[in-house]
């Protein structure tokens, strides 16, 4: 038992890195001894791949309950009284940076084009892609016409939607001043809070699986493949860091300079609160830290950033956004399905509003990338979809902490242009404005 216990208590990160250098090392020594005939295919089938294929299955598992529970959550934290200009600008902001990740990540998927030539089971020939629909369509299939068959589906766009609408209905419902359902908003919010707090709990549990699974994974495409496929991965991760640096200082040093702020002082501002989010991985971990630099560091008053870091923190997840992006692409090049326009505008779509369901918490990404697949046609129920997916998994720590560092940064940026635009700055504090007095 105590062996058992020192293994939770062992942290995550750690255990999931150990899990994949171990399974490229054994799938490696698997691959030799396939191709000495020792062992055959079906031996890895039998007693290896279906470890991998647990984890899978658990995640998917999730994926509809966490976007309901978690979004519901979200939408009716946001209370109707600040829903006033403060809560349209920072949610305008949050959006409208998010698609433009999603967009900056499809550039780089499609100017490093990674996973290109690996050609894992389960290509071209063994999946239907769905077929790209109009944007019409696309926004029009947004909304469910039974909710509960959405559910039971697994069409995430319209669990997505259904539970926004949700969301805010309560939100509305729990500053009602019939008290009879003002009480009665408020049960169903907590017993929807229950339920999220129980799917994160579960989700903690699955953590503790993952090394294993990812293990099995890549010890399988390793033994199957061999160590080429280690390659594209690397050039996940050179795709996502460079699409992360164009996002700082193109995106949000372009809207700063645009209201007269230097990019390179805000991040002297704001490079504690980047830091923690980089080593922690958690946006909702990094938040007491995000607060305290955006008042003593950035000078945003308290009446600002108490509502948006927190939304933000929820809500906007550019970094998670180009990072489901550019996974997409990596899994679709690995099958040799090469995604259309259509299918990448519904990747857009999809990642942005995925990134508003993503937890503020280690590897939550990654959870949601499933979804975002699923979304274009491609299920981890395929076992090209499931072996990508588990590679991406083993590598998923280096690529969380570049995208939680971006999240926690955007939170930022457009806490400090609304606070400016409102006129909630208090400039002796901020280390921006210190070169003008």
């Amino acid at each position: 038992m105590s062996i058992f216990r020192k293994y939770l208590e062992f942290p995550v990160i750690y255990k999931v890195a150990i899990g994949f250098v171990l399974g490229i090392i054994f799938g490696g020594v698997l691959s030799i001894a396939i191709s000495s005939g020792i062992i055959g295919k079906e031996a890895l089938d039998t007693y290896l791949k279906p470890w991998g294929d647990l984890l899978v299955r658990l995640l998917k598992m999730i994926v509809a309950p966490i976007i309901l529970f978690s979004l519901i959550v979200g939408a009716a934290s946001i209370r109707p009284s600040k829903l006033g200009k403060v809560g349209v600008k920072i949610i305008v902001y949050y959006l409208a940076t998010s698609a433009l990740a999603v967009t900056i990540g499809l550039i780089m998927a499609n100017v490093f084009r990674p996973g290109v030539g690996l050609q894992l089971p389960g290509g071209a020939k063994e999946i239907a892609v769905k077929k790209a629909p109009s944007l019409v369509e696309v926004l029009l299939n947004i909304i469910p016409t039974n909710p509960f068959a959405s559910l039971s589906n697994g069409t995430v766009l319209q669990i997505i939607f259904f539970a926004i609408v949700l969301g805010i209905a309560l939100a509305y419902l729990m500053d009602s001043k019939n008290e009879r359902v003002k009480q009665s908003a408020t049960t169903a919010f907590r017993v929807v809070d229950g339920l999220a707090e129980a799917i994160y709990k579960i989700v903690r549990g699955i953590l503790q699986y993952m090394p294993i699974g990812v293990f099995a994974l890549i010890a399988y495409v390793v033994a199957i493949f061999g160590p080429r496929v280690l390659g594209p991965l690397a050039i996940v991760v050179i795709a996502l860091y460079v699409g992360l640096f164009i996002h700082i200082f193109l995106v949000y040093g372009g809207i700063l300079a645009a209201f007269k702020i230097s990019i390179i002082d805000f991040l002297k501002g704001a490079k504690e609160a980047m830091l923690t989010a980089f080593v922690t991985r958690s946006s909702s971990g990094t938040l007491p830290v995000t607060m305290t630099v955006a008042e003593e560091k950035l000078g945003i008053k308290r009446a600002v950033y108490a509502f948006t870091l927190p939304l933000g923190a929820t809500i906007n997840m550019d970094g998670t956004a180009m990072y489901q992006a550019i996974c997409t692409i990596f899994v679709a090049n690995a099958l040799g399905i090469p995604l259309t326009i259509g299918q990448q505008v519904a990747i857009v779509v999809t990642a942005v509003l995925a990134s508003i369901g993503t937890a503020g918490v280690p590897g939550a990404g990654a959870i949601m990338l499933a979804m975002v697949l699923e979304a274009v046609g491609l299920p981890l129920t395929n076992p090209g979809v499931a072996a990508a997916y588990g590679m991406i998994l083993g590598i998923d720590v280096i690529l969380d902490m570049g995208r939680t560092m971006v999240n926690v940064t955007g939170d930022l940026v457009g806490t400090l242009i609304v606070a400016k635009t409102e006129g909630e700055i208090d400039e002796t504090k901020a280390v921006w404005a210190k070169k003008k007095q």
